[in-house]
């Protein structure tokens, strides 16, 4: 049986482990607590089908993503593990224009052709916008989508570590160093040699691979979101609502609310949230949303959303290292794609058939 050793613990590493440890296969799971983990600063939105019209590998990826979820909860449901925060809310895609919200209906009628979890598409008027959700002003129609959904990213990661647990994987805590030829891994100063080495840990993938000669193009996003409370209201039911100037609401149970996202090049990792962020953040929110002035301010998030050129996901075995598999690059799709990739790399490393065509995500193309 071969040894599978997983550095970096997000929703990638963690669905990884679990899809390995679920066939069966010896599964060591590293987990480094990062500062600005992608994972545990998402908002969580599951509903690609009106994105990445020009970007179809990207769109392919996503697409199945989304399709996986209900498989994956029911996975999970199967060993106990009930509290994956994952539900289909449906979600809100505003737009001020009547004849830009048709494009968009017919676009997302199209899609469901091929994707039928999108589930009922209607077109809202802008009163039926402000009744659906209690916070919203009706200055917008919006394209509503019944198959939307949304998961809290560091509850279902748990729930995937929690899982590979019980199919008999090991979680260590602490941090991974390779060594120079990249074939033996020190943990907490114990030192392993595992047959498979699988490199998850996003954005700072770049600084592991470095101590064993390899340059890996990975850059991030430094992505700030903000954490609000409305205790009284019951946001657990709430669409999720996809505003103009790529900003969104997110209810979530127990009166908890994600409104975001800044976005800014990620130069230094730290996970400091700006001022001028948490007000361009809710200004946009109060100008659509003019209910949210009476929430309460609970927290605030910072995330590296880990990307690379092709603006894509990438995974496979390094030519010259196959003992090293590389899987990063999912960015801004992370927790709609990454439970979904985590059983396509499974199936990969286990010589089975997969879903996607490998050699358009190859990591020898970058």
């Amino acid at each position: 049986m071969a040894q599978y050793l997983i550095i970096g613990a997000g929703i990638l590493g963690a669905s990884t482990a679990f899809h390995l440890a679920k066939a069966g296969q010896d599964v060591t799971l590293i987990d480094h607590e990062n500062q600005g983990e992608a994972t545990r600063a998402a908002a969580g939105i599951i509903s690609p089908w009106l994105s990445q019209k020009r970007h179809e590998k990207l769109y392919e990826v996503i697409k199945n993503g989304a399709a996986y979820y209900p498989k994956l909860i029911e996975q999970l449901k199967e060993i106990g593990m009930t509290n994956t925060s994952y539900a289909r809310v449906g979600s809100l895609h505003l737009h001020k224009s009547d004849e830009k919200l048709k494009k968009m209906l017919e676009d997302v009628q199209a899609r469901r052709e091929a994707s039928p979890e999108v589930g009922e598409v209607t077109q809202l008027t802008d009163k039926q916008v402000a009744q659906a959700v209690p916070v919203m002003s009706d200055r917008m129609g919006a394209v509503e989508i019944g198959g939307g959904g949304r998961v809290n990213g560091a509850t279902l990661r748990h729930a995937l570590v929690q899982g590979a647990e019980y199919y008999g994987a090991t979680v260590i805590k602490g941090y991974a160093k390779l060594n120079q030829t990249g074939k033996k891994v020190t943990v907490n100063e114990d030192l392993y040699e595992p047959e498979q080495i699988i490199v998850t840990n996003g954005a700072w993938a770049c600084e592991l691979l470095k101590h064993c000669g390899i340059s890996f193009p990975v850059t991030s996003t430094k992505t700030q979101i903000v954490y609000l409370n409305m205790p009284h209201e019951k946001t657990g039911e709430w669409p999720v609502v996809m505003l103009p100037n790529n900003k969104y609401i997110v209810g979530f149970d127990e009166g908890r609310i994600a409104v975001g996202a800044e976005h800014e090049v990620n130069e230094d990792f730290k996970p400091n949230i700006k001022v001028k962020s948490v007000f361009d953040i809710l200004k946009v929110a109060f100008k659509f949303a003019p209910g949210l002035e009476e929430a309460d301010l609970i927290e605030t998030r910072v995330g590296f959303r880990p990307q690379v050129e092709k603006q894509q996901p990438v995974f496979g075995f390094l030519p010259d290292a196959p003992h090293l598999y590389i899987a990063n690059g999912l960015g801004a799709s992370g927790i709609t794609s990454g439970p979904f990739l985590g059983a396509e790399i499974t199936r990969q490393l286990l010589g089975e058939t997969l879903t996607l065509d490998p050699a358009l995500y190859d990591i020898t193309s970058l």
